[in-house]
């Protein structure tokens, strides 16, 4: 919950809403969009320069079916607002994060007077830093939510996080609020680190996200995902379709139907990769390298660390 001073200026009832209230009945399109489009423009929202706004949801009215040339995260503060995104109703409570991709279609129904959200307003070249906070290391299960968030993976146009029981991203997201509204100094800087840690966050709570419906591969795929960065020395597939109640034979099947690849592929990807890291920021041995990230055989190691990098891991070590 954010602070009882912030909530305060939040709850408000700002210029347009009083609008609202004394009669008008549709938003106001020029505030929002260009002329003859359904676009809802940052460059309406955010200062020339600016990477990032926050500006509080306005409440009593009916957002008709519209999209954005940004990014979004919406934070509810307290009360709920309905949203449908893609078709599909979401209902976003107290302490949830819903995160909305460029290519998402939202739609909102009128917000109470208790209903107190923000909408933080992102261009994509913010998430520059944060990404970089995010880690060198290869890593598939953060590769596959930044697509999402950037909308390069078609079947996402949202992320929805039910995280109001947890205090870190809690915090986080009040901090960030709290610095953009204040107009803190330098706080450019600190809010991309902040950002970098709350995603950083949402990645260890990765069960508590819902995505589109109709496509619960995804939900496999984060699940599969996270058991190899948790188990990649020695992860089994019968261990993880035990985890998930699946059947062994499907589980195979649905794994290469959603990501093109077989369990084993997505295992030795992680591997190699880890290796790549470890070699390149360690002074551990090769042998050490290989056995930790799960090779016992050597020269399997080298073969196949050279078809996937086009040289040996001494060489790899060596490269500038």
């Amino acid at each position: 919950m954010i602070t009882e001073a912030l909530y305060r200026e939040l709850k408000k009832i700002t210029e347009e809403e009083h609008g609202i209230l004394h009669g008008r009945r549709e938003i106001e399109k020029e505030r929002y969009m260009g002329r003859g489009t359904d676009m809802i423009d940052a460059a309406k929202l955010l200062e020339s320069g600016k990477l990032i706004e926050v500006r509080p949801h306005t409440r009593f009215v009916h957002f008709p079916k519209h999209t954005h040339n940004y990014i979004e995260m919406i934070y509810m503060c307290s009360g709920m607002t309905h949203h449908v995104v893609d078709g599909e109703d979401i209902f976003l409570k107290e302490g949830e994060l819903l995160i909305l991709n460029r290519k998402a279609e939202q739609e909102i129904f009128p917000a109470g007077e208790e209903d107190i959200a923000v909408n933080f307003i992102i261009l994509p070249e913010f998430f520059d830093y944060t990404l970089k906070m995010l880690g060198e290391e290869k890593n598939l299960l953060r590769d596959f939510v930044v697509d999402c968030l950037m909308g390069r993976d078609e079947r996402s146009g949202y992320m929805h996080f039910k995280v109001a029981e947890v205090l870190p991203i809690q915090n986080l997201v009040e901090n960030l609020i709290w610095t953009i509204w204040n107009r803190q100094s330098n706080r450019r800087s600190i809010n991309q680190a902040t950002m970098g840690l709350l995603f950083l966050q949402l990645l260890n709570h990765l069960d508590s996200m819902e995505t589109r419906r109709e496509q619960q591969g995804q939900r496999l795929v984060i699940d599969v995902l996270g058991f190899i960065e948790e188990h990649y020395r020695d992860g089994e597939l019968t261990e993880l379709a035990k985890q998930l109640n699946y059947d062994v034979y499907w589980l195979s099947k649905e794994i290469k139907k959603q990501t093109g690849r077989t369990f084993t592929e997505l295992l030795q990807e992680k591997r190699l990769n880890q290796a790549a890291y470890l070699l390149q920021n360690t002074t551990k041995t090769i042998q050490e390298i290989g056995l930790a990230v799960g090779y016992d055989n050597q020269s399997y190691f080298y073969r196949i660390f050279k078809e996937q990098y086009g040289m040996t891991p001494k060489k790899f070590r060596c490269k500038p």
